[in-house]
């Protein structure tokens, strides 16, 4: 099984979404754990190669950024309840530099 990495505030984040979201965002993020694909996600290559998100479609619409290719870690990067269609710039920007960071930890 997976270690899973929260990458800066995101389990504190994660633990403001709404009940039934924050249990589906457990739920999709054991699956990866377990070598499993979440139920619905996408490939998000404009953030890095391998970084992918959970898209967690309860009433309103909740994403989970992660990447699970170093050292068989989970590393969530980023969560954030979605309210438009397109994907904010700032949601984008943090997600791209907690993984440097994560990149910056494997290259030493």
């Amino acid at each position: 099984m997976r270690l899973v990495v929260f990458e800066g505030n995101t389990l504190d984040a994660i633990r403001q979404f709404p009940d039934d979201a924050r249990i589906r965002a457990g739920f999709e993020i054991d699956r990866v754990q377990r070598d499993l694909e979440p139920d619905n996600w996408k490939p998000f290559s404009s953030i890095g190669q391998g970084v992918r998100e959970i898209r967690i479609q309860i009433g309103e619409q909740f994403r989970v950024i992660y990447l699970a290719k170093f050292d068989n870690k989970v590393h969530v990067l980023h969560v954030f309840q979605k309210k438009t269609q397109k994907t904010r710039l700032s949601d984008i920007e943090i997600a791209k530099n907690r993984l440097k960071s994560v990149i910056r930890r494997y290259q030493k």
